[in-house]
Formats: C-alpha cells, structure tokens, sequence
C-alpha cells in the first residue's frame, strides 16, 4: 500500500521570518490594551514573580548583606547565611536562618533565627543567642520592606 502525496510541501521558515513574525504579533498584541488604564496600587503579592513577598525577600537580603549566603530560595522564602564572624571580635560567629511565610507584607510572615557560636581552645562551641538580637534583626527587615513598598508606590 502506498501513501497518497501532496502536492503541497511543509513550509519552513527562516530564522528572520520568524522573528519578523513574532515581532508583528507583539506590536499587535500591544495595540490591544492602550495606555489609559487606570494605575491601581498593587498590593505587594501582586507584583512579585517570586513565591514570597517580594519588599520582605530584599529587605531580608539587604539587612543580611554584611554576611556571605550559604543559600537563598525565592520560591520557599528561605535565607541562610554562612557563618560570620565580625572582624573586631572573630572569636564569636554566627549564622542567620530568615523564613518568609507568606505573600503578603505583615510582621507575621517574617520569622529570623541565629546561631551563636564561641571560640573556645580553638574549637567552635555553640553558645545563646539573645532574643533581643534575633527581634532587632526582624524589625531592621520589616522597616526595610515597609520603605522599599513605600518607594515602589509612590513611583521613586
């Protein structure tokens, strides 16, 4: 049994065709919405392409900026740095763990954790951290946030 032909063949296009093309369906596509619509001020979950708020995730990457980061995820909100040790006192170091828990802007979708730890006869010995230390942490991101969301609605 034999396949029919056609007397058509498949058209192929060049690389430049279909960037002509594709260019053409977005100048098109532009021409559909105009440029009156009204400004809303978004709220901050509706203008972030990461998983979490987005004034919380760079107000957290700012505030951590003086220590190198062991990992940072977007998409789970999750920050940890490596340990740091401060140059004026480098027999203490610590390590800062920043979860973001929600989409929106409130002080309850930020949780900071630290680790404190002491040199002691050349061996690193974990030692408490001040809950007062952890809370300014917090606060020093939330104000962050607050003014980087402040900026971004007024246009600055």
């Amino acid at each position: 049994m034999t396949r029919a032909k056609h007397a058509f063949s498949p058209i192929t296009l060049s690389g430049a065709t279909k960037l002509a093309l594709g260019a053409a369906a977005i100048a098109g596509l532009a021409a559909c919405g105009g440029s009156d619509r009204p400004r809303t001020q978004l709220a901050a979950a509706q203008i972030n392409t990461i998983g979490v708020n987005a004034f919380l995730w760079r107000g957290a990457l700012e505030t951590l900026s003086f220590a190198p980061l062991a990992s940072a995820d977007s998409d789970g909100g999750v920050i940890v740095t490596d340990w740091y040790a401060n140059p004026s006192n480098p027999e203490e170091r610590v390590k800062v763990f920043v979860a973001i828990l929600d989409q929106d802007l409130r002080a309850d979708a930020l949780r900071v954790t630290a680790n404190r730890q002491v040199s002691q006869g050349g061996n690193w010995v974990d030692a408490p951290v001040q809950a007062a230390t952890v809370q300014k942490l917090e606060d020093i991101i939330l104000t962050k946030a607050r003014d980087l969301r402040r900026k971004a609605l007024s246009g600055a």
